[in-house]
């Protein structure tokens, strides 16, 4: 069994995502209509470092058997929790998550299967970190 199998039987969390994040000038991010992507979502404290090396601390870990794109955000519910003023800026949110670090890992072996990992801060606008 392959590691993208086992992620995908271990996906019993739906979750929101807001991907393409584009800075807007102003200091925050507009993004493409949000989609529902398969995770294991684990709310765990983890220190790890954002691309530009700052040092970061992850206080949730999703798998997932997609990309995301870091600054694309999370919210772990269905777009039927959501209105649709929420669906438009997912920083009105309270549960929203920002993506701080995303890895990318090859299985052994392989060229084609992946394990998909992204660190989440809390969205600074409910007094995240």
């Amino acid at each position: 069994m392959g590691i993208e199998s086992m992620i995908a039987r271990n996906c019993s969390s739906v979750a929101v995502y807001w991907g393409n994040p584009v800075n807007d000038g102003e200091g925050g991010f507009t993004f493409d209509d949000p989609v529902e992507i398969a995770c294991r979502w684990e709310e765990t404290i983890q220190v790890t470092t954002d691309n530009k090396g700052n040092e970061v601390t992850s206080r949730a870990v999703i798998y997932t058997t997609q990309d995301v794109e870091e600054e694309g955000m999370l919210y772990l519910g269905t777009l039927d929790n959501l209105d649709s003023g929420q669906e438009e800026d997912p920083k009105t949110i309270q549960g929203a998550w920002i993506i701080k670090r995303f890895v990318k890992t090859p299985a052994l072996n392989s060229s084609t299967a992946f394990l998909r990992k992204a660190y989440l801060t809390p969205s600074l606008s409910f007094g995240g970190f």
